[in-house]
């Protein structure tokens, strides 16, 4: 049963990840097409990407420890295994 959640616990990352790109992709699309003068709409994307950035950061050091965590929990089943 442990096996089946794990499974599901990995296929969330992509879908999160596509998630967040599709958001991001529209914000910027939105963004174009909205009307407002060039200069407001560079300052709207320049904070966008900054948004986009700090997300992407963030997201990257939670896939970061999941992995490390992940890691860590297979090579303590080992120890365990070999004793």
């Amino acid at each position: 049963m442990q096996e089946i959640h794990d499974d599901s616990a990995a296929q969330m990352i992509p879908f999160l990840s596509g998630l967040v790109c599709g958001v991001a992709i529209g914000a910027g699309v939105a963004l174009l097409l909205a009307p407002a003068s060039g200069q407001k709409t560079r300052k709207r994307l320049q904070r966008a990407a900054g948004d986009l950035k700090e997300t992407a950061g963030d997201r990257w050091d939670d896939v970061a420890d999941d992995v490390r965590d992940r890691v860590e929990e297979v090579l303590e089943g080992a120890r365990k295994r070999w004793r």
